[in-house]
């Protein structure tokens, strides 16, 4: 559809079981609401061989790896050398997701700083971005990443967005982006949007998590690439703007953070 904004998805998971047999239609329905990109993202790297098959099945498609902080201690610990190594395919544009989860996995606390830290080096060392899960430990997130930073700059998304605003003003000092998911949609989501609000806009991405936290009008369904395209419409009403305008705003946005995303469509 011409007259549709086009949009990505920068941060769903289509490997999982929710979306077997059905990828072709999941993608088809992506481009008539305008999502013409997404980055699918391996949360255990003995899995990123089927992430990785996803994304070269599907020219829309591109996809991270990492160690999801849920994950830490369950899976062996990556190393720089291995994340720096699975960078070299051409659709690999991010590490992650990585981070700090301490609503459900308190205990494994200490395995996933190491986790995390590890994660940021190979950010570093590959430029390429950051993709963190932060969920009850804005305090330690906020402290590692700046003091990673202070030793070695590198690019970062704060994704699904839905902490405090010091880790939102810690995050975008460094430079760093966040991301909206259908959490911002959601009705009582009023003091996250003005978090949002007060950001850059040159700062801002916009995802599904799919299939997590679908967006009204499909809150409790499953979500999938299409619905970024509520969260989205949602999110160009808490900035003021015209969603074609907001759009394409976004869409400048992940050119610039997922560079290697966008040199290579331009390639193709």
């Amino acid at each position: 559809m011409t007259d549709t904004p086009e949009i990505t998805d920068s941060h769903c998971h289509l490997d999982f079981p929710d979306f077997e047999g059905q990828l072709e239609a999941v993608i088809a329905r992506a481009a008539d609401a305008g999502v013409t990109r997404m980055v699918t993202i391996c949360t255990k790297l003995r899995a990123e061989p089927t992430v990785r098959a996803i994304a070269e099945a599907h020219a829309p498609v591109f996809y991270a790896a990492g160690t999801h902080p849920m994950s830490a201690a369950a899976e062996p610990l990556a190393s720089t050398e291995e994340l720096i190594a699975l960078t070299r395919h051409p659709k690999m544009v991010g590490i992650g997701e990585t981070g700090l989860d301490y609503h459900y996995t308190s205990e494994s606390a200490e395995i996933q700083k190491t986790s995390l830290r590890i994660h940021i080096d190979a950010a570093r060392q590959t430029g390429l971005p950051l993709i963190i899960h932060a969920r009850d430990a804005d305090a330690d997130m906020a402290r590692i990443l700046a003091e990673e930073y202070s030793n070695g700059a590198y690019q970062c998304v704060m994704h699904c967005f839905s902490s405090g605003p010091a880790l939102a003003h810690t995050a975008l000092e460094l430079g760093f982006y966040l991301s909206m998911s259908g959490i911002t949609a959601f009705p009582k989501s009023d003091a996250l949007r003005d978090i949002f609000a007060a950001a850059p806009l040159d700062r801002i991405l916009v995802e599904t998590d799919a299939p997590y936290l679908a967006p009204p009008p499909q809150r409790g369904k499953r979500n999938e690439p299409a619905f970024t395209a509520h969260t989205a419409r949602r999110a160009a009403e808490t900035f003021q703007m015209d969603y074609s305008d907001f759009a394409a705003q976004t869409q400048a946005n992940f050119d610039r953070l997922f560079s290697k995303a966008a040199r290579y469509k331009a390639a193709a």
